[in-house]
């Protein structure tokens, strides 16, 4: 299937699905030639607005990744990553997760990320792989090789410049900029420099109109800690009762640093549970204000919600108050520890339902409500578990004896007293072949009082069910 849309003289193919390109069909080609090639063809009527309204709240979606982000028509997203990365684990990670959520909405992405907007515009739509990341410093080399047609110059420029001999961009890279610039005018030269960097090209953020947002503009650009405290707390004033009139509070806020130099500083902080009590998010934002450089200055600064969850009032102890006006209690502590250490930091242990040790506990959000599910009181278990079990050199009698001394990191240690065996088996529904593993623990403690929580892989009479090897699994 194609999309077809009119250039003015005749209908031309605006886009194709995979099956369309398999067959040699593309972009650009007449519709006439496209039915000459696969008769029968379904075609389709071109809606450029739709489009466009599509990709905007894609765009706006794309706000989970980085507080940077726009519409890039007639096919793309701009997202600035710069700091958010490693709250996804990693540059390839990030996009890793993009196109897989994107995959499961039913749309085929390619992503890359580089130094400059123009080197990863490029790669993305010319590289060899659907997600590259390009090194730092390496933008330059990474697009030398890719066709002229990815500096996102008009087709008729692309095709004169391939008359004259340049197919790709390190060739128009090396060439003289006079006769260029005489022939094709300013944008053959300004799109080498901007995907080489000595051009910055700003991204103008998309807003959703939803979103709680509130902007302040400056007479004079600001350059200290001091002042943009201050903006902090008038910006979260007017943010705070936009999101009480609408009954949330805030999960992520976004704060922008708009510098004169037409670029754009942002942090992110994320809360615990939703929240509004201005003074405790204003704590937040200031303490990662170290990480903005102001340049030049700033001359307008803007703070976004684009995280928010439903918020209601409820009694305390003295009046009728906010939802959260308790902030300095755990919530609050858990917020400052996350934003300092990133995401994931803090977390609870919560019970599953697996008689596997290492499957019987997940980590779950530190605020929040706990699953109904809790551990056998009578079959406690370490407070920390190793992972993965560490092999040990038992001395024990078969087949239910329990060890009578073990080395673990070179040290010999002998058991004083020793509580067991606990016999667990496989999960047969998780694995196939797991059903005839078996694991028989035991509690021990050395002569010095230190407890181990040890198990044998096997039962010693059937082979099927373990190698009889011992294991350190967890210290009580």
């Amino acid at each position: 299937m194609i999309t077809a849309a009119s250039d003015g003289r005749r209908m031309v193919v605006a886009a194709a699905d995979q099956a369309a390109l398999a067959l040699g069909i593309r972009p650009g080609m007449t519709l006439a030639h496209a039915r000459a090639m696969v008769p029968g063809l379904a075609v389709v009527d071109a809606d450029r607005e739709g489009d466009a309204t599509a990709l905007a709240r894609m765009a706006a979606w794309c706000l989970r990744y980085s507080p940077l982000t726009a519409a890039d028509p007639p096919n793309g997203i701009w997202l600035d990553i710069t700091g958010c990365a490693p709250l996804h684990g990693g540059e390839a990670a990030l996009l890793a997760d993009l196109l897989e959520r994107l995959a499961r909405g039913g749309a085929q992405a390619r992503a890359a990320v580089a130094d400059t907007p123009g080197a990863a515009h490029a790669v993305a739509r010319f590289g060899r792989d659907a997600l590259a990341v390009v090194d730092p410093g390496t933008h330059a080399e990474a697009i030398a090789k890719l066709p002229v047609g990815a500096l996102r110059l008009p087709d008729e420029t692309v095709t004169a410049l391939r008359r004259l001999g340049f197919e790709r961009v390190g060739q128009l890279a090396e060439a003289a900029r006079g006769p260029l610039v005489r022939r094709f005018g300013k944008q053959v030269a300004l799109r080498l420099d901007q995907a080489a960097g000595r051009v910055f090209e700003a991204i103008h953020p998309v807003i959703p109109d939803e979103m709680v947002a509130h902007r302040l503009s400056f007479v004079e650009p600001l350059l200290t800690a001091e002042a943009f405290g201050q903006v902090i707390d008038e910006l979260l004033t007017a943010v705070c009762a936009g999101l009480e009139a609408s009954g949330q509070g805030a999960r992520r806020l976004d704060l922008l640093f708009e510098r004169v130099d037409g670029s754009v500083q942002s942090i992110r902080i994320g809360t615990a549970a939703p929240s509004r009590h201005a003074p405790h998010l204003a704590r937040l934002l200031r303490e990662r204000l170290e990480t903005v450089d102001p340049g030049l200055g700033v001359e307008a600064m803007q703070l976004r919600v684009p995280q928010a969850e439903a918020l209601a009032f409820r009694q305390a102890s003295a009046g009728l108050l906010d939802g959260d006006a308790p902030a300095a209690g755990i919530a609050a502590l858990v917020d400052r520890i996350e934003n300092r250490l990133g995401p994931g930091s803090v977390w609870r242990a919560a019970a599953v339902e697996s008689d596997v040790p290492e499957r019987a506990v997940a980590a779950i959000p530190a605020i929040g409500r706990a699953p109904a599910t809790s551990w056998p009181p009578g079959l406690p278990r370490p407070v920390r578990l190793l992972d993965p079990p560490r092999p040990v050199d038992v001395l024990a009698l078969l087949p239910d004896h329990p060890p009578v001394a073990f080395t673990w990191r070179r040290r010999r240690h002998r058991i004083r007293r020793a509580d067991g065996p606990e016999r667990i088996t496989g999960e047969w529904w998780r694995r196939a072949g797991e059903e005839a593993a078996v694991r028989d623990y035991f509690a021990v403690e050395d002569e010095d009082g230190r407890r181990f929580w040890l198990f044998r892989r096997g039962d010693g009479i059937d082979p099927a069910t373990g190698d009889l090897r011992w294991f350190l699994h967890g210290l009580l």
